[in-house]
């Protein structure tokens, strides 16, 4: 399997290449040249298998380049019960008939984030010490990938983490994740802007080909391909949950700001899972419901990027939508090229209302969209404890509103679950009046002493940083 640029440069790299590279040269995202397909039969041997083995079963459809050995013992050495408190991993848990939540947030920081960056960071280690190489990861977060990478990669060797996020933006539980930590691989910068600064950062140092080659930069932001493929196995595990037949077709429902998660399941359709619909449910931030409402993709400034009770979508520059685009054009990379790169940068905008592909978007692939408030949070929050008894985080109540206005009569909607509550508690106190549950390992977290570099929104100074703490 090799791997191309949505902008069209023309080598081809391998996975264990992109896997540590991050943005192609030309400033793009790696893609499969092709998807492979699952058939009936394959689907059938699938069913059942634990978690660990399905992933394997998906990442050797697009890994040829590490033993089949090694990666099956990669998989099982991720995916255990002891990491992810459960059996099944990501148990789904039916509300009422037709509506289901897929639970990701069993891994150590509770939140979906792990599902993905617990394996990058054993695939890391292992590709590493095969070449004999480090790797200096920059990446950026809202919130969750943060605190996700930082405990997969802490006490890796060959890994250094450089973690920038908004100052002042996450929630106090977010921020204390991962602040605290003490180790001597994490360095934790706090960028004086939103979220977007800080992905303007990380995609300007990878784009600086010398600076990233001589600190042999990575990235663990879904723009890493090997990333949203671990994704691309919970949806298979979710569909065989909710069906007994592979005839039957089941919808996702994913809150999305930077697009990575439901472009996992939109790597799993093309595959050939049998999914209805991709529902992308956006918070006031709703650069995505914009898009697919319209056909206007429209990138908001940081004065224009609104700060909510669900602060890990607080995006109005949704990187993984440009792989989607790539297909959504026919693979078309000069237009790609054109769409997000000039017009973007010079006009913050596309429009591809008046093109016939627009209209594929719902009708060939799947995608279809709906935005939640701040009120509907507190509202969808308080129904789902009140009937179900269950208690959800603010971007699983997003999720939860919009794949109501979705649901189609037989045909068995899967909602995502993005976090757990107490990642978000003061907006749960608003909603349901007391706090939510807190794992016992989390107990006093916030009061933890605290390892945290501020800076402004510059590049420059983000080099110098990481240039005088790598040896």
């Amino acid at each position: 399997m090799n791997y191309l640029s949505t902008r069209g440069h023309p080598d081809r790299r391998r996975f264990c290449e992109i896997l540590l590279e991050g943005l192609a040269p030309d400033g793009g995202l790696y893609l499969s040249e092709s998807y492979p397909q699952v058939d009936d039969a394959t689907l059938t041997r699938w069913r059942g298998l634990p978690y660990a083995d399905l992933a394997f079963e998906v990442l050797s459809l697009y890994i040829d380049d590490i033993p089949a050995d090694d990666l099956h013992a990669l998989c099982r050495k991720t995916y255990t019960e002891a990491v992810f408190g459960t059996a099944a991993i990501v148990p789904l848990k039916k509300l009422e008939d037709g509506l289901y939540l897929e639970a990701l947030s069993n891994g150590p920081t509770l939140a979906f984030k792990d599902m993905a960056m617990q394996l990058l960071g054993n695939l890391f280690e292992y590709e590493l010490a095969r070449r004999g190489e480090e790797l200096n990861i920059l990446g950026a977060t809202s919130g969750d990938t943060g605190s996700a990478a930082e405990y997969a990669m802490r006490g890796k060797q060959g890994v250094r983490v450089f973690m920038t996020s908004p100052h002042g933006r996450m929630s106090p539980f977010q921020q204390a994740q991962m602040f605290s930590l003490q180790d001597a691989n994490i360095h934790n910068i706090a960028i004086e802007g939103v979220f977007d600064d800080c992905q303007d950062i990380v995609k300007a140092v990878s784009n600086d080909l010398e600076f990233k080659r001589r600190y042999k930069i990575g990235t663990v932001n879904s723009i890493n391909w090997a990333r949203l493929m671990a994704q691309v196995v919970y949806y298979f595990a979710g569909y065989f949950q909710a069906t007994t037949s592979n005839t039957q077709k089941v919808s996702f429902t994913v809150p999305s700001g930077n697009f990575g998660n439901v472009c996992a399941g939109h790597v799993a359709r093309m595959m050939g899972l049998p999914i209805a619909q991709l529902v992308v449910a956006t918070n006031e931030n709703d650069v995505l419901d914009e898009f697919f409402r319209t056909g206007v993709y429209r990138v908001r400034g940081s004065a224009d990027t609104h700060e909510t009770s669900s602060p890990s979508m607080d995006i109005s520059k949704a990187s993984n939508f440009e792989r989607f685009v790539f297909d959504l054009l026919g693979r078309d990379a000069n237009r790609v090229r054109d769409l997000f790169g000039a017009q973007l940068t010079g006009q913050g905008r596309f429009d591809l209302h008046t093109d016939p592909a627009f209209a594929q978007a719902a009708a060939r692939y799947g995608f279809v969209s709906g935005k939640s408030t701040h009120a509907n949070r507190l509202d969808t929050i308080r129904d789902t404890f009140a009937r179900f008894g269950v208690m959800v985080d603010t971007h699983t109540a997003d999720g939860l509103k919009v794949a109501r206005e979705h649901l189609q009569a037989g045909t068995p909607m899967v909602v995502l679950e993005t976090a757990l509550p107490i990642k978000f508690a003061a907006t749960i106190v608003e909603a349901l009046g007391r706090e939510p549950d807190r794992p016992a390992k989390f107990d006093g977290i916030e009061a933890l002493p605290k390892r945290v570099q501020v800076m402004p929104s510059d590049v420059a100074r983000v080099q110098a940083y990481i240039a005088a703490h790598c040896p």
